[in-house]
C-alpha cells in the first residue's frame, strides 16, 4: 500500500512540476526592421543560427547566459500566427553556405519565426521552482518602409500632397520627377474618374519611388507599401498619388468633391490606405512587440553623397516618431505600445576597419538622437551598436608610404574579385558638405565569408552584445 502511495505521490509531484514549468515559461516578441538593403534577412538568419548552433565555434562571450554556462539549447517550434508567412531561414542559411556564399534574397513583407530557448535560471525566482526554463522568442520581420508611413496618420490628403510635392521638387528627386510633375500640372482634378488614368499615374509614381530607393539610395519613401506591397500588389488601395495643384483650386470645391472625380477618389484612397493599411498594421502587429531592433545602413548614404545622407537623417527622424510614447504623441493616442527595449544597429561594420567602429556608433547616435529633445522615451531602454550579422571581410595591416595602416580584405560583390583596401574615415558626427568634396570615404560592398562548416555558427561582429541587450534580462 505504501509503495502505491509513494508511486502516486511521485506522479503527483511530477505533474505539479510540469505545471510549474509550463506556468513559468517566458515569452518575448522581438521585432526586426530596417530600410531596404540594411541587412534584415542576414541579421535574422545569423540571430537564429547563433542560438541554434551555440557551442559549435560560437563567439557569444558577451551573452551572459552563454558566458556563465547556463545556456542549454534552442530549437525552432511552430509559430503562433498561422496566417503570417514563415521566415525562410533554411533558404537564407543555404545561400550563405553556398560555394561561393551569397547574400540571401531580401524579404519584402512581414514574416515570423519562433524559437524555444532552454536555459538554467540563475538570479530570478525561476531557480527555486525548476532546474531549467524555456524562453519562447517570436521573431517578426517587417520592412522599415512601413514605419515611414506612420506620420501619414496625422495628415490630410492635402497636407500629404503638399509635403510630397515639395520633396519631389528638391534635388536629387527633381531631376527624375519633372515629367511626372508636368503631367500633374495638366491634370484636371474635377474630371470624371477614368480608372486606367489613375492606374497609369499611380504606376509612374511607384516607379519613381523604386528609382529613388534602389538607384539613388534615398530613404524617405512614402507610401512604403508602394515599393513593398506584399499581398496588396495591384490592389486599388495602392493606386493614388500626390496632387500638386492645391494652390490653384478652390478649397470649397475640394471639400465638396465627390468620389467620382479624380481629386475625390485620390482623397478617398489616401484615407482608406491610412485606415486599412497603416493603422491596421500597428493595431495587429506593432502594439504586440516587446523588443525592437532597427537596422541602419549608414555607409551607403555616405557613399552616395550629401542629399542621400540628408534623406537618411529625415527617414530616421520619421522612424523615431514610432517610439514617441509621450502623452501628446499621435502614437500613444492611437495605440497602447509596450516596447521596452529599443536597439539601433549600424550594419555592415566589417566593411570598415575596426578603429572606425566607434565613429560609426557615434554617427548613428547623432542620427537617432538629433530629435531627442522633442521625443519622450518613457520606460524604454535604448542602445546603439555597430554590428556585422555575417562577416564579409578579414582585418589586416598594410604598408603605405612607409607606415602601417589598417585594411580590410574581402571578395567584391560586383565582380567576385578579392580586394584589400582602407575604405576611409567614417565621420563621428553629421558630416559637413566638404566631407564629400574631399572624397574621404569609399565604401565597397563585399560578399559573405565562406563558412568552413555548416554546423558551426556564422562569423559575426557583436551579435552577442545585441543578444545580451535584447534578451539578457529574460534569461537570468
Amino acid at each position: 500500500m505504501s509503495f502505491i502511495n509513494q508511486a502516486k505521490l511521485k506522479k503527483l509531484k511530477q505533474k505539479a512540476s510540469d505545471i510549474v514549468n509550463r506556468s513559468i515559461d517566458q515569452h518575448v516578441t522581438l521585432a526586426v526592421t530596417g530600410l531596404s538593403r540594411s541587412g534584415k534577412t542576414a541579421f535574422i538568419t545569423s540571430l537564429v543560427n547563433q542560438l541554434l548552433n551555440e557551442g559549435n565555434n560560437s563567439q557569444l562571450s558577451f551573452f551572459n547566459v552563454v558566458h556563465e554556462g547556463r545556456y542549454i539549447a534552442a530549437k525552432r517550434v511552430p509559430q503562433k500566427h498561422l496566417h503570417i508567412p514563415r521566415f525562410e531561414y533554411d533558404g537564407a542559411f543555404s545561400a550563405l553556405c553556398q560555394s561561393p556564399p551569397q547574400w540571401p534574397k531580401p524579404t519584402n513583407g512581414i514574416s515570423e519565426l519562433r524559437l524555444a530557448v532552454r536555459y538554467q535560471p540563475k538570479d530570478s525566482l525561476l531557480k527555486y521552482a525548476t532546474g531549467s526554463a524555456t524562453l519562447y522568442i517570436d521573431i517578426t520581420d517587417y520592412p522599415g518602409e512601413w514605419l515611414l508611413d506612420l506620420p501619414m496618420l496625422s495628415l490630410t490628403f492635402e497636407e500629404w500632397s503638399k509635403q510630397t510635392t515639395a520633396l519631389l521638387n528638391q534635388a536629387p528627386r527633381n531631376a527624375h520627377a519633372q515629367e511626372f510633375l508636368d503631367k500633374l500640372a495638366d491634370f484636371d482634378p474635377f474630371a470624371s474618374v477614368d480608372e486606367s488614368v489613375l492606374a497609369q499615374l499611380s504606376q509612374e509614381y511607384t516607379e519613381l519611388l523604386l528609382l529613388f530607393r534602389h538607384q539613388l539610395g534615398l530613404s524617405v519613401i512614402q507610401p512604403g507599401r508602394f515599393i513593398l506591397p506584399g499581398e496588396l500588389e495591384d490592389a486599388p488601395i495602392l493606386q493614388f498619388f500626390p496632387y500638386s495643384g492645391f494652390d490653384d483650386i478652390d478649397s470649397n470645391d475640394y471639400q465638396n468633391a465627390k468620389d467620382d472625380c479624380y481629386i475625390g477618389m485620390l482623397r478617398a484612397r489616401f484615407i482608406e490606405y491610412k485606415e486599412r493599411v497603416v493603422r491596421r498594421f500597428y493595431k495587429e502587429h506593432f502594439i504586440n512587440f516587446d523588443r525592437q531592433i532597427v537596422l541602419a545602413d549608414c555607409l551607403t548614404p555616405l557613399n552616395n553623397g550629401p542629399e542621400s545622407f540628408a534623406d537618411l537623417q529625415n527617414a530616421m527622424a520619421m522612424i523615431m516618431e514610432s517610439f514617441q510614447y509621450g502623452q501628446s504623441s499621435i502614437f500613444s493616442r492611437l495605440f497602447s505600445p509596450k516596447i521596452d527595449r529599443l536597439l539601433f544597429a549600424a550594419t555592415k561594420a566589417d566593411h570598415v576597419t575596426p578603429e572606425q567602429h566607434s565613429n560609426l556608433v557615434s554617427l548613428l547616435n547623432k542620427l537617432v538622437f538629433q530629435t531627442k529633445q522633442q521625443l519622450s522615451f518613457d520606460a524604454i531602454k535604448m542602445k546603439t551598436i555597430a554590428i556585422a550579422s555575417v562577416k564579409a571581410t578579414q582585418v589586416g595591416k598594410s604598408q603605405y608610404q612607409g607606415r602601417s595602416i589598417p585594411v580590410i580584405k574581402g571578395r567584391q560583390l560586383t565582380n567576385d574579385q578579392m580586394i584589400t583596401l582602407f575604405p576611409g574615415t567614417v565621420p563621428a558626427s553629421i558630416p559637413a558638405l566638404d566631407y564629400w568634396q574631399k572624397q574621404a570615404f569609399n565604401y565597397i560592398a563585399f560578399s559573405p565569408i565562406s563558412s568552413a562548416n555548416k554546423e558551426e555558427c556564422l562569423p559575426h561582429l557583436r551579435m552577442d552584445q545585441m543578444l545580451q541587450f535584447l534578451l539578457g534580462d529574460k534569461l537570468k
